[in-house]
């Protein structure tokens, strides 16, 4: 019998111009819904997701606004994480990225999957 985890981490590579950015924080906030602590780790494009206004460009009917998306799973308790590398390479700082949003190295992402964490890519 497999372990049972109450934990997910969603990785994202796919900016504000790909349908999967929308995609991967449904399924974040669905994991929400179902009892999950949900962690995503934002790398590369993705890092778009999270710069103050930059979310605003995507929407992909039916799903909600990626705003939205985004703006929910922060409010229900849902964690980001930045890459800090991608956050520099694109010329970012922290006043650049939404509130709530932390810069912070691929350990910590690690450190969830070590303790037993699912994990999903995007």
């Amino acid at each position: 019998m497999a372990d049972v985890t109450d934990k997910l981490v969603v990785l994202v590579t796919k900016g504000i111009d790909s349908e999967l950015s929308s995609v991967a924080f449904t399924i974040a906030n669905g994991g929400i819904s179902a009892g999950l602590k949900v962690y995503v780790f934002l790398t590369s494009t993705a890092i778009d997701l999270v710069r103050k206004r930059g979310h605003d460009m995507t929407h992909v009917p039916p799903l909600e606004p990626l705003a939205k998306l985004i703006q929910d799973f922060m409010a229900r308790g849902g964690v980001i994480w930045a890459c800090p590398p991608c956050v520099k390479s694109r010329g970012y700082e922290q006043a650049d990225l939404i509130d709530g949003v932390t810069i912070a190295g691929a350990s910590v992402m690690h450190a969830e999957i070590k303790a037993g964490a699912a994990t999903l890519s995007f």
